[in-house]
């Protein structure tokens, strides 16, 4: 289902949670990067005064990256914006297959109501992260069309909604990411040995020509090594990649249940469990954030 089809809260949820994911990962490159550019300016290119002066004022930059994460934590926001944009969308797919807690009822505006009152109770439960959802989403329907379009058709017709727009996009989508996190911790490691190697061989030419040693500097590829590990651990990528894989496959276990739904009370059942799945991943990652 396209994104404009969800929402308002979700909508706003995605936006800042992307926009505080970028903000924080700017944040953590540029500390790197003035780190590195302080280990370069630290082999003393010049005497001027002027020199020192900038290569402290590469350090107050530098902290105040530091400070600026620690106090704003962007990095709280992104998780706690994507966890909420996650439960709103898991509750999308509820309501628009009539499964618990909005089963059908002989008047559409009862499940509408129930909906509503569970988005609000979402947004009550998120308030720390009211400043961020600030956008113009707000006025957009919390039930648009398209959700109540879904919501009426049968239930054949929904199970078929329900594993091409749902089931097999998640399962594809979990099988990218986790060979996207697999490829790229394969990079980043090879980049980082690439880093020691060179330091190592810098090491060894200032063994074997003593005189070379402020020409063969081996500060800056310290910190770049430093920087490399340390983008790794933030970035989790293997962590991503083994937990987007068994996910991928819980979806494909679960999926071929789908053909044994016959009636609304079953689709309630394996709708719940799925969404249940689908959601693990950002639950976890919010309760990362309290350990």
């Amino acid at each position: 289902m396209e994104k404009r089809n969800y929402p308002a809260l979700y909508l706003d949820a995605d936006k800042a949670s992307n926009n505080a994911q970028s903000k924080y990962l700017n944040l953590v490159r540029a500390e790197y990067a003035l780190l590195f550019l302080a280990a370069v300016l630290g082999l003393q290119w010049s005497s001027s005064t002027y020199y020192d002066i900038g290569y402290a004022l590469v350090f107050v930059l530098a902290a105040t990256m530091l400070l600026i994460r620690s106090f704003k934590k962007p990095e709280q926001t992104w998780y706690r914006c994507r966890a909420l944009a996650e439960s709103v969308k898991t509750s999308t797919w509820r309501y628009m297959m009539r499964a618990d807690p909005f089963l059908d009822a002989e008047y559409i505006q009862e499940p509408r109501a129930e909906f509503r009152n569970y988005l609000r109770e979402i947004l009550k439960a998120n308030r720390e992260v009211g400043d961020a959802l600030a956008s113009g989403s707000s006025a957009e329907d919390q039930v648009t069309h398209a959700m109540d379009e879904i919501r009426k058709k049968n239930i054949d017709q929904r199970k078929q909604y329900y594993k091409e727009h749902r089931i097999q996009e998640q399962r594809a989508w979990y099988n990218r990411r986790a060979n996207d996190n697999k490829r790229a911790f394969k990079r980043w490691v090879l980049s980082t040995v690439s880093v020691y190697i060179v330091a190592i061989l810098s090491v060894l030419i200032r063994i074997g020509q003593p005189s070379w040693g402020q020409q063969v500097p081996t500060d800056p590829l310290i910190v770049l090594a430093a920087s490399l590990v340390g983008w790794i651990q933030i970035r989790k990528f293997s962590e991503l990649a083994s937990s987007y894989t068994l996910t991928a496959h819980e979806i494909g276990i679960t999926f071929g249940r789908l053909d044994e739904v016959q009636t609304e009370d079953e689709l309630s059942e394996f709708v719940n469990e799925s969404e249940l799945a689908f959601s693990r991943e950002h639950t976890q990652w919010v309760a990362r954030q309290h350990e």
